[in-house]
């Protein structure tokens, strides 16, 4: 017997989809989710919230104006048994100017006959002769019940039973160093005290966030997924940082966040620009089990509807012409290669290259665009990559290969059109290099994971991190520092110091006695058998996340003038959001042979900027090059 098909009601102030598996409640003409019927419970979404705050798209304009969108125009765009498409649509006029962000915002939500769930993507239009404005946040946010919604997942490793929201009240939590933290004091579930709760122990990459969401582990187990099946609308790339889900139960679908980043993920439209975007289809998908059933078996049903979501896209069922589907759309292929003739006389495959299509600009601009559109794949072990589904327009193809430093720009503009299929053959990446390795740092990946991150003060430990692979979630870790290293700065002796163990994850303010903070100075100490004083030796600095940092070179003597400094970077915030990583930074640094001696050398590095215990700097990779070889002898 086919599935019942979908069918529509609307009321004066409500409208309602259902397709006889769920039944989706909106406001009218808000088009705010008021709410969600599923296998038996009347509603998903948190009855003791008001109706407008259950689930909405949100957005934050002009630094700091917070805005849940409320649509003013309702109207139905497809109605039949096998799909429904409603529109909720905000218009902007003269009117509303320093009121209202200048924005057409048309929300769109969709149900499929048979289908476990709903969509939901929005058109947002900037027109000329509008103002200028920025956009500091976008999202979709679901609150669900928090007397039925206990257990998070994220990932495999990633899921947990969450605290209540209660529990992050006074008395029950304590503040911590700022708001987002709180020790459980006295939470409503004794097993939880004395763990921090802080959700950004829950954010994620981009390119690893395609489904999360909550169990209610009840007797008949209930889930409650966020799918995001493209990350092609999500700004800043594949390893942009977002929030997730968290206690609440507080699921989102973020677009556009400054998180991990700062200002330059802000997008700043000008007066008179025009831009248009759609964010999403996302899918909102809900599973249940049968009496008695694992809960969890939820989560591995979710993680195959996401691959299933994957598949199908583009969708091609969304009605607006704005959304191209797949015979809309080109693709592009290719092999990326490696050429860095210090390891290697040939050409080396660009195993696991991360290659994408992003709007023109600089080498490395990718990671700061905010306002366009990506697409991304991953090369495989012969460089090989396809990106497939491009929306028409003009782009630059970026990589970035781990392993290497550097960011590579094919040269010219790739310009997709709706049914291309574009073979750009062999491309060759030559990272940034002067000469021979005479010794490096850490591994050349963008994030500071494999450095020395600290165990928790067991003060404050969230228990899902302990002898987990991201231990850097953990809260507290800045403050880890000064105590293991209580009588003066780091110091990392090449050949016998290992980074794993002897390289702290970041390069943090100490504190000091009075409540003050004050810079760091860490030094790097190597012996050179013989030095070229009539060469230049190269020193390369990639910097995996900086927050309000400066970074000062010195050679062989800490109170001369710095040989290099960046001046002031990063807003990054990743030591406090237990990031291990946000924007990338690449500083290749010339040292004069002459300010090196035959023997024992030490570079100091000085991060002096200290106000704050959250200001720092995360190494990726650091090497001393030596002069460049005529004829090039091949690492090992």
């Amino acid at each position: 017997m086919s599935p019942r098909g979908v069918q529509l009601l609307i009321q004066d102030s409500h409208v309602v989809m259902d397709n006889g598996i769920l039944q989706v409640t909106l406001s009218n003409p808000a088009g705010i989710v008021t709410g969600i019927r599923y296998n038996g419970i009347d509603n998903l979404l948190e009855i003791v919230n008001d109706e407008s705050n259950r689930g909405y798209w949100d957005l934050v304009w002009n630094a700091g104006t917070f805005d849940v969108i409320r649509g003013t125009i309702f109207k139905v765009i497809v109605e039949s048994e096998e799909q429904v498409e409603l529109s909720f649509t905000r218009m902007w006029d003269s009117s509303q100017q320093d009121k209202l962000v200048p924005l057409n915002i048309d929300k769109r939500f969709i149900m499929l006959r048979g289908c476990s769930g709903f969509y939901s993507y929005a058109i947002y239009e900037h027109s000329k002769d509008w103002p200028a404005f920025s956009l500091g946040e976008t999202r979709v946010t679901f609150k669900l019940r928090k007397d039925k919604f206990h257990y998070m997942a994220m990932a495999d490793n990633r899921q947990r039973f969450m605290p209540l929201p209660d529990d992050r009240l006074s008395p029950r939590g304590q503040a911590l160093a700022y708001p987002e933290a709180v020790l459980l004091v006295n939470p409503i579930e004794p097993d939880l005290k004395g763990e921090v709760d802080d959700k950004y122990q829950y954010s994620c990459d981009n390119k690893d966030s395609g489904v999360h969401g909550w169990i209610c582990t009840e007797q008949t187990p209930v889930g409650f997924w966020l799918i995001t099946p493209s990350q092609e609308f999500r700004t800043g790339g594949p390893i942009k940082q977002n929030l997730t889900s968290h206690v609440g139960p507080t699921t989102l679908a973020v677009f556009v966040s400054a998180h991990y980043s700062g200002e330059d993920l802000v997008p700043k439209f000008n007066a008179g620009e025009e831009w248009k975007k759609v964010f999403g289809p996302v899918f909102i998908y809900l599973n249940s089990g049968m009496n008695g059933d694992d809960p969890l078996s939820l989560w591995e049903d979710a993680k195959e509807q996401m691959a299933i979501e994957v598949q199908s896209w583009p969708y091609s069922f969304p009605a607006s012409e704005d959304f191209p589907k797949s015979d809309q759309r080109g693709n592009v292929s290719g092999q990326l290669l490696v050429q860095d003739k210090y390891v290697s006389d040939g050409y080396l495959a660009a195993d696991g290259a991360y290659v994408g299509l992003a709007p023109p600009g600089d080498v490395g601009s990718w990671q700061r665009e905010c306002k366009g559109y990506q697409f991304w794949s991953k090369a495989d072990m012969n460089g090989y990559f396809s990106i497939n589904d491009i929306r028409p327009g003009d782009y630059n193809l970026y990589a970035w290969v781990p392993g290497f430093i550097g960011d590579y720009r094919y040269d010219g503009v790739i310009t997709m059109t709706p049914g291309s299929d574009i073979d750009v053959g062999g491309l060759v990446y030559e990272p940034p290099r002067n000469g021979p390795t005479l010794w490096e740092i850490g591994i050349p990946d963008r994030s500071a994971a494999e450095s020395y991150v600290p165990d928790p003060n067991p003060k404050y430990i969230n228990r899902l991190y302990v002898n987990h692979p991201d231990k850097f979630r953990q809260y507290g870790l800045w403050e880890r520092y000064a105590e293991l290293y209580p009588d003066g700065d780091l110091v990392y002796t090449v050949g016998s110091s290992d980074y794993n163990k002897d390289w702290f994850f970041a390069q943090v303010t100490r504190k000091k006695d009075d409540n003050k903070y004050q810079g760091t100075t860490w030094q790097i100490k190597f012996m050179l058998d013989s030095v070229d004083q009539s060469s230049s030796y190269k020193f390369q600095v990639a910097i995996a996340s900086a927050t309000f940092s400066e970074l000062q070179v010195r050679i062989n003597d800490p109170n001369t003038k710095p040989l290099f400094s960046s001046g002031l970077i990063g807003r990054d915030n990743s030591i406090a959001r237990h990031g291990i990583h946000g924007l990338y930074w690449l500083y290749s640094i010339n040292i004069p042979g002459t300010k090196l001696v035959q023997g024992d050398n030490t570079i100091f590095l000085t991060q002096p900027r200290s106000t704050s215990p959250f200001q720092g700097i995360m190494y990726d990779y650091i090497r001393l090059e030596g002069p460049p070889t005529s004829s090039s002898q091949k690492e090992t």
